[in-house]
């Protein structure tokens, strides 16, 4: 299928593309994000604008939800972006619902290019790390390799709950210390 007039028209969009604002908060993780209005917003005029049709199209899965976005020129050059599946996490209204709208947030963040820090995801990786950060803490045998081990991992944390929680395990583990130096 030729491609050329919708290519080119995607590559002015493009350039159009606004930032997807995080205007919305994840009440699970108390942080903000861009959620799926933000992301179409950001990206709908520039699209329209260069005569391009933004459609995101569904397919039935037993398990989740699948999302493919597609891109329509006004030519009727199509690109297909492939498809997305993304689990449900409870076998309800709600859960298919909220599996679709961050299938369709997530296809269309990939199809576009769009990059906006994900919040939800920093949370992820920030929660991998506490378990490492707590691993060399514990192991540290003096104040000073205390110190140093709480600086270097409070750093790499963002949510307030994260860092309340290495600063309780700090305090404990500089309990530890202090008494075993004052023995």
């Amino acid at each position: 299928m030729e491609t050329k007039q919708i290519a080119s028209a995607l590559v002015k969009a493009q350039r159009e593309f606004g930032s997807a604002l995080k205007t919305s908060t994840n009440p699970h993780f108390k942080s903000k994000y861009a959620d799926l209005a933000a992301c179409v917003e950001a990206v709908i005029d520039a699209l329209n604008n260069n005569n391009i049709a933004l459609m995101q199209k569904t397919y039935e899965c037993v398990d989740g939800v699948m999302v493919e976005t597609i891109f329509i020129h006004e030519s009727g050059e199509t690109i297909d972006c492939g498809k997305l599946h993304v689990p449900a996490s409870k076998h309800d209204a709600q859960g298919y619902g909220s599996a679709l709208t961050y299938a369709r947030r997530y296809s269309l963040l990939a199809a576009t290019g769009l990059a906006p820090e994900d919040d939800d995801g920093n949370h992820a990786t920030a929660a991998s790390f506490l378990p490492q950060i707590a691993k060399r803490m514990e192991a540290a045998t003096t104040l000073d390799q205390l110190k140093k081990e709480y600086s270097e991992g409070l750093a790499k944390l963002k949510t307030d709950s994260d860092k309340k929680a290495l600063i309780a395990l700090k305090d404990k583990i500089k309990e530890k210390i202090d008494g075993s130096t004052n023995s």
